[in-house]
C-alpha cells in the first residue's frame, strides 16, 4: 500500500443529493429538481470517463426512498426509465458498462427488462463501469452477504473458520470492483446514508454543498484535485 495519493481516483461513488432543495430554492416544484438532476448523471459519467476514472457507482434511490410521497416514488420511475430509454445509447457509444445493483424485485416488470437489457448491451465496454445502485442500502448488502455466506456453511461448502474479508466481500454488491478510494455527497449534507457500509471503510470522504443539478464537470475536477492532496495510510504510517 501506498503512503501517496494518485491524482485520478480509480474508483469514485457518489451521493446525489440535493434535487428537491435546488427546485424550491428557484421556487418550482420537486419534480423539476428531479429531472435536472438525471440530466446531470450522463455528463458525469462522460466526465469521468474522459477524466480516466474507471469505476463510477451512483446512489439512485435506497431502501429508503419507497417512504417518500407515492407522487414523487412514481415520477423517479418515470426518470428511470427515461434515463435507461435515452441516455444509455450515448454511453454505449463511449464504452460505458452499465450494472445496476440493489434488489430489484420491488421494481415493474418493464423496468426490470430494460435494467436487463442495458446490461446486456454494454456488458463488453471497458472504459468506465457505471454501477446505478437502486432499492440498495449498504445494511441490506450486508445482511444479503451475511445469508449467502451461511447458506453455504449449511450446505457444508465451506468452514465457520474460513470467513473472512476476502469471503465476505466476494458476496456483497461490489465483488467485481475495487473499494471507492471517493466518496463525493453533494447537497451539503455530511453523512453516508446507509450507501456502500462495507466498502467505504477507508474511502476518502468529500462533501459539497452544491446541489447534484449543479454538479458539473468543473465540479467533479474539484473533488478530484481534493483526493489528490490527501495522503492515503490505510492505517498503516
Amino acid at each position: 500500500m501506498s503512503s501517496d495519493s494518485d491524482s485520478t481516483p480509480a474508483h469514485i461513488a457518489i451521493i446525489m443529493d440535493g434535487n428537491h432543495r435546488w427546485a424550491k430554492k428557484r421556487h418550482l416544484p420537486g419534480a423539476a429538481g428531479h429531472r435536472a438532476g438525471a440530466k446531470r448523471l450522463r455528463q458525469i459519467a462522460e466526465a469521468c470517463a474522459d477524466s480516466g476514472v474507471e469505476n463510477l457507482t451512483l446512489f439512485a434511490f435506497s431502501t429508503e426512498n419507497w417512504q417518500r410521497p407515492s407522487r414523487e416514488v412514481n415520477l423517479l420511475m418515470d426518470l428511470m426509465r427515461h434515463v435507461m430509454e435515452n441516455d444509455l445509447a450515448e454511453l454505449h457509444k463511449r464504452e460505458v458498462r452499465l450494472r445496476v445493483i440493489g434488489d430489484r424485485s420491488r421494481f415493474a416488470p418493464d423496468i426490470q427488462k430494460k435494467m436487463r437489457e442495458c446490461e446486456e448491451m454494454t456488458q463488453d465496454n471497458r472504459k468506465l463501469n457505471l454501477s446505478v445502485a437502486v432499492n440498495f442500502g449498504g445494511r441490506w448488502d450486508i445482511i444479503r452477504a451475511a445469508q449467502e455466506l451461511a447458506k453455504r456453511v449449511q450446505a457444508g461448502e465451506l468452514e465457520v473458520d474460513a470467513i473472512n474479508e476476502q469471503s465476505f466481500a466476494a458476496c456483497t454488491s461490489m465483488a467485481e470492483l475495487p473499494n471507492p478510494d471517493l466518496l463525493i455527497r453533494t447537497g451539503g449534507e455530511h453523512r453516508v446514508s446507509n450507501f456502500l457500509l462495507w466498502d467505504l471503510a477507508y474511502t476518502e470522504l468529500y462533501f459539497t454543498e452544491t446541489y447534484w443539478p449543479d454538479f458539473d464537470a468543473q465540479h467533479l475536477q474539484r473533488a478530484i484535485d481534493e483526493y489528490a492532496s490527501r495522503i492515503r495510510r490505510f492505517g498503516g504510517r
